[in-house]
């Protein structure tokens, strides 16, 4: 009985995947189609339309897959140690020491071989 309704899931879920990508279709095409209505309406109509097309497609099987998968990610997100102002200046500092001395290095290098080139050259 689950691949029944598995199968029957699958229909809806194409036909409200069609319905998301025929709302975002009409929010491109109808901002091209109606350009003599002012910018505000069809910014207004284009948001309106994605929305509901975002709306539609979080219905779907992969949507609420991908709403649990942002609502697992926001709690590893709490979880996270940030750094203090003061460490991530000091690493800020390192890395810009590290820099610095690798350009240093690589300035040093390219005279090097273009001095050695020209003593090659002539």
């Amino acid at each position: 009985m689950s691949t029944d309704s598995k199968a029957s899931g699958s229909v809806f879920d194409i036909v409200k995947w069609m319905l998301a990508i025929a709302l975002l279709g009409a929010a491109i095409s109808g901002n091209y189609v109606f350009p003599e209505l002012g910018t505000l309406y069809r910014v207004l109509a284009v948001v309106a339309l994605m929305l509901a097309a975002v709306g539609v497609a979080l219905t779907t099987t992969k949507g609420q897959a991908f709403m649990v998968l942002l609502k697992e990610a926001n709690k590893e997100r709490r979880k996270v140690v940030w750094p203090t102002p003061v460490e991530t200046r000091q690493t800020t500092m390192i890395v810009v020491a590290v820099v610095i001395l690798v350009g240093l290095g690589l300035w040093g290098l390219d005279s090097l071989l273009s001095y050695l080139v020209e003593l090659v050259i002539g």
